[in-house]
């Protein structure tokens, strides 16, 4: 390949693509597709939900950092269902009709986090920071284990991973899943809860990287992207196996102490 590779990030208005495209835009050549365009960049102002009005943005283009998202109300299965799960469906469609070879799509924790839920569950009193009641080493789990989701956020992406299988084995494309930590606009938790599943920012970037930039001939694969937090609960193993990527952030940096007084709602990330 001449030049950088260059990559449609969908939703690079939102943090996560905005971290992308700060830390990454000397590797890769970076053009967006959302709803609002990205100073400075080629953008394509278009919903997922519009598969004619997004076609023209994957045309010239090398690979997909699929974003984009329904979580203004994880718990709205309407809006889930418009832009979750059908705009996902008309981004791998049209990566696949503009011959794409990658999509790197970014799914989340929410996919597993229901596993906090059952009567005894070790991973609910990690989540309510009841560490000292959890007796360790506790079970961790990957990619492999059933996935349990939180929200009809979490099951939608969960059915994109298997959207992206089937694209994969059918038309031979690289799909790559992430299941996204707790990425932060402060870089830092702010509730009890996300000290499990913290990711530190650069950790992002760094999974984003290894996903864009690894071997042509890896074409299905999920990685758990979460920070070497001493209550992580989701196995992070496979990704240094698979892929390179070791976290190199942690919450245990964070006093969980300092948030057991604020309550307030888990986000839809893991």
């Amino acid at each position: 390949m001449i030049g950088k590779p260059r990559v449609l990030i969908t939703g690079g208005s939102g943090l996560v693509g905005g971290l992308a495209i700060e830390h990454l835009s000397d590797k890769y050549e970076f053009s967006n597709l959302s709803r609002r365009a990205v100073e400075g960049m080629k953008s394509t102002e278009a919903s997922i939900t519009d598969l004619d009005a997004i076609r023209p943005a994957f045309e010239d283009i090398d690979m997909v950092l699929h974003l984009a998202a329904f979580v203004d109300d994880i718990g709205d299965w309407d809006g889930t269902l418009d832009i979750t799960v059908k705009g996902t469906i008309n981004v791998f469609r049209a990566a696949q009709e503009a011959g794409i070879s990658r999509v790197v799509n970014m799914s989340t924790g929410s996919t597993m986090c229901g596993w906090e839920w059952y009567e005894g569950s070790p991973y609910g009193e990690l989540a309510e920071g009841n560490y000292d009641s959890v007796e360790k080493p506790w079970p961790m789990l990957d990619h492999t284990d059933p996935v349990r989701p939180d929200s009809p956020y979490g099951a939608a992406k969960a059915f994109t991973e298997a959207a992206a299988r089937w694209f994969s084995d059918k038309h031979g494309m690289s799909m790559l899943n992430i299941r996204l930590g707790a990425v932060l606009d402060t870089n830092a938790p702010k509730l009890l809860r996300h000290f499990p599943g913290y990711l530190d920012q650069m950790d992002a970037v760094r999974m984003i990287d290894a996903c864009l930039s690894a071997p042509e001939s890896l074409k299905f694969d999920i990685f758990d992207a979460i920070s070497d937090n001493s209550t992580r609960w989701r196995d992070t193993s496979h990704a240094e196996d698979v892929i390179g990527w070791k976290a190199q952030g942690s919450s245990d940096r964070f006093d969980p102490n300092d948030y057991r007084d604020q309550p307030g709602p888990a986000l839809p990330t893991g």
